[in-house]
């Protein structure tokens, strides 16, 4: 460096040290701690020389000042101390070490051990993306299944279960599978006046039995079997579900969907296992507003409509080809039955294609697994959704998966088999009958099939 930057430590002719400030200068000397750096060459001497450890300043200020070589005091005479015979003296600039002493700093902003910011992270490493997928990971299904188990515990607590089945008498045996009677109600609870013309649902109060299945969910195979409503049945003996009397049958007989008229749920499932021999398990309904808003919180079901076909009383209008429908079109699709040839029987065969297929849509991991998906889609049939006692979400889940199944291929779609009429009702294939309640007991194969 030159003399000029302050920098120099070499004597003049009489042997002072020039310390920067010129004799012109009208400057008084700087003290001490305000001095300029200075660095002396190091004679030959001193080069060779071990120097002692120059001691540790502490900071004048919060922040630490730049490295640099260390400042040594002059004393009295004005002499350097750690100088060699020559005068001059080792600054500590080759020894490595800076002002307060201690490790050179280290990391982004001087920052390193013993640092403000504590141990930093080597400078050009790359992130822990393991550690933070990790984590993430374990805060998305944390979340997700504390949601999941706050949609459960909503939903447990909403289901309507207001049937009960202890109050059946003369029950049969219990078989291998499971069974379920599924109806659908022609009740108009909860709707409007607007929802009543928009869905072409009338205004007939109280409510009556619009479509009735056995679900059979087995090992060997589900089975699916419509019961038409117009099937001739005899009413039993049967304790009412209210008054707790006893009524004694009578022998009469009648269409299926009366008993549910006379007595609800609980008549309704009596007269079934009376006549089947089948015992149900669980009995789950639903009505025409859960079932319309169920369809469309699903975004609407797709499903192959074989054959064009219009009716005025359901509002039904459809064309022949696969299309989404939308809950007003779902509702008209299942309960058309003038629009056909076989009335009440064709009527079963669309109801259970259309059960299958909204099973198979909402059975779905982006249904099920998700809770913004499956919230809306339980909320819009729980309020006409009524069950068993005993029935849970689980036993629904399996309902549905069973369902889904069938329409998968897994099982078999039926009617009850008929033999003929009796007065306009449908009289059922006894022989047939029996045949198919023993498979289903016993959990076999169904090799029977209905018209």
């Amino acid at each position: 460096m030159s003399d000029r930057d302050g920098w120099s430590g070499e004597q003049d002719q009489r042997g002072r040290r020039d310390d920067g400030y010129g004799r012109g200068s009208g400057q008084a000397e700087p003290e001490g701690a305000q001095r300029m750096r200075h660095v002396q060459r190091p004679g030959p001497q001193a080069s060779r020389q071990p120097q002692p450890p120059q001691p540790r300043q502490p900071p004048r200020g919060p922040a630490q000042p730049p490295a640099g070589p260390a400042y040594v005091p002059p004393q009295q005479d004005g002499s350097y101390s750690g100088g060699s015979a020559g005068g001059s003296y080792d600054s500590g600039y080759n020894t490595g070490q800076v002002y307060g002493g201690g490790q050179p700093p280290s990391g982004p902003r001087g920052r390193g051990p013993g640092g403000p910011g504590g141990p930093a992270r080597p400078a050009g490493a790359a992130p822990d993306w393991r550690r933070r997928i990790k984590i993430g990971s374990i805060v998305l299904v944390s979340g997700l299944l504390v949601t999941g188990i706050g949609t459960y515990f909503w939903a447990d607590s909403n289901v309507r279960r207001e049937v009960d089945l202890s109050k059946v008498i003369e029950r049969p045996k219990e078989g291998d599978c499971t069974t379920y009677l599924i109806v659908g109600s022609d009740s108009r609870e909860g709707m409007s006046a607007e929802d009543k013309k928009k869905l072409h649902t009338g205004s007939a109060e109280g409510k009556r039995t619009d479509s009735m299945m056995i679900l059979a969910k087995c090992s060997s195979g589900n089975t699916m079997i419509s019961l038409p409503r117009d099937s001739d049945v005899e009413i039993p003996s049967f304790v009412g579900s209210e008054s707790g009397k006893k009524f004694a049958g009578t022998g009469k007989r009648t269409k299926l969907n009366a008993a549910y008229a006379q007595d609800g749920p609980e008549l309704l499932v009596r007269t079934v296992e009376f006549n089947t021999g089948l015992r149900i398990d669980h009995y789950a309904e639903i009505g025409f507003a859960g079932f319309a808003n169920i369809v469309d919180a699903l975004g609407g079901v797709e499903l192959n409509i074989e054959k064009a076909f219009k009716d005025e009383k359901s509002g039904a209008d459809f064309k022949e080809g696969t299309q989404t429908l939308n809950g007003e079109q779902s509702l008209a699709y299942v309960r058309t039955r003038y629009a056909f040839a076989e009335s009440d029987l064709q009527r079963t065969k669309n109801q259970q294609r259309f059960l299958s297929a909204l099973a198979s849509q909402a059975a779905t991991p982006t249904t099920i697994l998700n809770p913004f998906s499956l919230y809306p889609v339980l909320g819009a049939g729980l309020d006409t959704l009524i069950v068993d006692k005993d029935m849970g979400l689980y036993d629904m889940g399996s309902m549905f998966f069973a369902m889904k199944g069938i329409s998968g291929g897994d099982g078999v779609s039926m009617n009850m088999p008929i033999s003929g009429q009796r007065g306009g009702n449908l009289v059922w294939d006894k022989a047939k009958v029996q045949q198919l309640v023993q498979q289903i007991q016993k959990d076999e194969k169904v090799t029977v099939r209905g018209n």
